[in-house]
């Protein structure tokens, strides 16, 4: 039975909530899509620019960088400032930034443009999380956060096909991939301003602007290394050396400027409690999951099987599927209990259990059976990825919880980039022996087969077109299994977890304490430290 939520001042109701919701969910949407539209269109963009293959990697980087470096930095924002108020700069951020996208005149300035459009969909993906906790206390979250898993499992599916399309319509062209997003982003910013409501706390703040700058460029220093290593230059070498290295100091740098700082951008004693630690470790498996199997699941049905890209978007539908099912009913399950660990804990087991099925994967696997895995798979991503945050939303102030929800967002977004380079280097190295083997052995040359970098499998002649789609199908099933094994550390995190019933209210309850004994009065929703009265009056932002 639902434990009905605490009542309090200004909160808002049930309708209210699903007026603002539809605006947020349908920001998300868009935001997440203009990653995924461009996965099968981005050949010909490149090829209409005139661009090169490193351009071709850098528009896809280039958004990943801005979007993960800046979500700590929007987290800490949505603690000092309006967080309607940011959850409308994110997204005319993003709409100036696919404007200018879609008028890019070459690959350089399209780069740029990505670049840009990337800090709104950090930001995006960031408030969406933080004003969800601000206006729903934890036990009401569980079902709305099935929303979220259903809208991020459509558009990972729908933005390559839709992406398809568009490159294949004439009257339309590449430039309708990022001009698609801007009518739905300026809808959804009228939708908010007219039904979001979401209390804000005015606090007069030093902004920590030197721990900012040393956490973005450390971690652009390590996501531009993970980009490149093992393609522009190997894993032991000056360049990883320096890049690595200049990383490393520079956060070190940042985790002494936070831990003086009056207000730092990522509260240390925020990462340090040990359901925010754990969380972290469990949401790299994660997504190492959500990126990992969008990315080469696809490049398996494309290169290993031979179909295209709009039937390879289909045929991941499985995996959307299941994340979209568990997110629902998950969520709905959990806000009927009050509980949340069992599911973490049985969700990261089945992601194993997924990868593990995908292990054996190979050039001839039936489709009905990867099918399954890949819906296993997906089940499991949807019991964990918004869960993880909703468990660390529950345990921390409401002054706090931006930093919090943005602190597990950054590191998965970081862990799934990693884990997207780590599993392709694997996978190109056993590609890569599989294919020099096999043409060898066929008394083709390498250098005349076209190589494992040669994927423009219809310029091959039909032998070498086999031995390749071969040597791809039989080589994915290896990197799932490293999958598997990383996974089983989030399983471990998971269990870890101190169960803890997800409270009814927006804040921590205040305990009643004064100097002279006498009782304070709790207030909620103040964000102020137990024991002592608010010096500060939330205010409803409209």
């Amino acid at each position: 039975m639902t434990a009905p939520a605490r009542a309090e001042p200004g909160a808002m109701d049930h309708r209210q909530i699903l007026e603002a919701l539809s605006g947020l969910l349908l920001v998300l949407f868009v935001a997440m899509l203009s990653a995924t539209v461009v996965s099968t269109a981005l050949p010909k963009i490149i090829g209409a620019l005139n661009g090169s293959q490193t351009q071709y990697t850098w528009v896809v980087t280039a958004t990943l960088l801005t979007s993960t470096a800046t979500t700590p930095i929007w987290g800490k924002l949505a603690d000092l400032f309006s967080k309607k108020l940011l959850v409308q700069i994110a997204i005319v951020v993003f709409a100036v930034g696919s404007v200018l996208a879609g008028l890019s005149r070459d690959a350089g300035e399209l780069i740029a443009a990505r670049a840009f459009q990337g800090v709104g969909v950090g930001g995006l993906q960031a408030m969406v999380q933080i004003v969800i906790a601000a206006i729903i206390p934890p036990r009401q979250r569980g079902r709305y956060n099935g929303y979220l898993g259903g809208v991020m499992a459509l558009a990972t599916v729908g933005g390559p096909l839709l992406g398809g399309l568009i490159v294949d319509t004439s009257w339309l062209g590449w430039r309708w991939c990022f001009f698609v997003g801007v009518p739905v982003a300026v809808i959804a910013l009228l939708l908010l301003q007219a039904t979001l409501h979401v209390p804000t706390i005015r606090r007069e703040v030093k902004i920590d602007y030197l721990g900012a700058t040393l956490i973005t460029a450390g971690v652009s220093i390590l996501l531009v290394w993970v980009s490149f290593v093992d393609d522009s230059f190997a894993w032991l070498s000056w360049q990883t050396a320096a890049m690595v290295g200049a990383s490393a100091v520079l956060l070190a740098l940042a985790v002494r400027v936070e831990a003086r700082a009056a207000e730092p951008v990522v509260p240390l004693k925020i990462i340090r409690e040990r359901t925010t630690a754990l969380a972290i470790l469990a949401s790299l498996a994660v997504g190492m999951a959500m990126f990992g199997g969008a990315v080469f699941l696809g490049q398996y049905f494309q290169v290993g099987r031979g179909y295209s890209p709009t039937e390879s978007g289909l045929l991941t539908i499985p995996l959307m599927g299941g994340v979209a099912l568990s997110s629902i009913v998950v969520g709905r399950l959990i806000t009927a209990t009050g509980r949340i660990k069992p599911y973490i804990v049985a969700g990261a087991v089945v992601l194993v259990g997924g990868f593990a099925m995908l292990s054996i994967l190979d050039h001839a696997t039936p489709l009905a059976y990867v099918g399954v895995s890949m819906f296993a798979v997906g089940v499991g991503v949807g019991m964990t990825m918004q869960n993880l945050v909703l468990a660390v939303q529950n345990t921390v102030a409401l002054r706090d919880i931006g930093a919090a929800s943005s602190s597990v967002a950054f590191f998965r977004s970081l862990g799934g980039t990693t884990g997207v380079s780590v599993l392709g280097a694997i996978l190109a190295h056993r590609v890569t022996d599989r294919i020099t083997h096999d043409l060898a052995a066929a008394g083709v040359p390498a250098s005349g087969g076209g190589g494992s970098s040669n994927l423009n499998l219809d310029a091959l002649p039909p032998a070498v077109q086999h031995i390749v789609r071969v040597a791809y199908g039989d080589a994915t099933g290896h990197i799932f299994l490293v999958s598997a094994v990383i996974a089983v550390v989030g399983v471990i995190a998971a269990i870890l977890l101190k169960p803890r019933p997800l409270r009814t209210s927006l804040d921590l309850a205040q305990p009643a304490a004064t100097a002279e004994g006498v009782g304070a009065e709790p207030v909620e929703g103040t964000g102020g430290e137990p024991g002592t009265q608010p010096t500060v009056t939330p205010t409803r932002a409209r």
